[in-house]
C-alpha cells in the first residue's frame, strides 16, 4: 500500500510560510538544492528542475502529487499550468470547477475518500505538498511527515498544518542535517 508523505518545509517554530503565503524568507543554500536535488528530485517543479539540468531526473519516491488551491496558485500565476508533470497532479479545490491543464485533476468532494483511493493503488508513494488546511483535514491519512526545518524563527505564519488541537502521535524514524543548518526530519505514524 502506498503512504501518503506531507513533505513539507518548515520554520524552528512551525511555520510553512509567512502570513501571506509567502516563502522567501526560507534559506535555499546550495546544501539544500544539492539533497532536494538528489534526494527528492520529483519534489521540484519543473522549471526549477530544467534550472538545475535534472529535468529527466527519475523520481525516486513519488509518482502523485496532492496540494491545495492555494498552494497550487502562484504556479498558476506565474503561467505554469502544470507544475509538476513528472508526477500524477491532483488539486484539491472548493473553487475551481475546471482545471486549467489536462495533466491537472481537481478534487472538489470526498478528498479523504479520493487520497484512500490513491493509496490502494500500485505504485510510489504520495506526495502531500500543502497546506496547512489541507494537510490538516488530511493528517489522519498521513502515513509519514518528512520536515525540512530550516534554522528561522518567524514569529507568526501559516502553521504545518490548520486545524484545531487534535492530538496524533508520530514516532521519529530519521534525522539528517546539511551543513547550512536545516535539519531533514522523518516521522511515521
Amino acid at each position: 500500500m502506498r503512504k501518503l508523505v506531507y513533505f513539507i518545509g518548515s520554520t524552528i517554530d512551525g511555520f510553512i510560510a509567512a502570513p501571506d503565503g509567502d516563502l522567501a524568507f526560507f534559506p535555499i543554500t546550495e546544501d539544500v538544492i544539492a539533497f532536494l536535488s538528489s534526494d527528492y528530485p520529483e519534489t521540484l517543479p519543473v522549471q526549477v528542475r530544467e534550472q538545475l539540468g535534472i529535468g529527466d531526473a527519475a523520481n525516486r519516491r513519488f509518482d502523485t502529487v496532492i496540494q491545495g488551491r492555494a498552494t497550487y496558485a502562484p504556479a498558476i500565476e506565474a503561467g505554469l499550468t502544470s507544475p509538476y508533470p513528472h508526477l500524477r497532479q491532483y488539486v484539491v479545490s472548493e473553487t475551481l470547477t475546471a482545471s486549467p491543464d489536462p495533466a491537472v485533476d481537481i478534487i472538489s468532494g470526498d478528498v479523504t475518500g479520493k487520497v484512500r483511493a490513491l493509496k490502494a493503488e500500485e505504485g510510489m508513494d504520495i506526495f502531500l505538498l500543502g497546506g496547512a488546511r489541507l494537510a490538516g483535514s488530511l493528517l489522519p491519512e498521513i502515513d509519514e511527515l518528512v520536515v525540512k526545518v530550516y534554522p528561522v524563527v518567524a514569529g507568526a505564519g501559516i502553521p504545518l498544518f490548520g486545524m484545531g488541537f487534535s492530538p496524533l502521535s508520530f514516532r521519529l524514524t530519521g534525522t539528517h542535517t546539511l551543513d547550512g543548518g536545516m535539519a531533514v526530519l522523518s516521522y511515521e505514524r
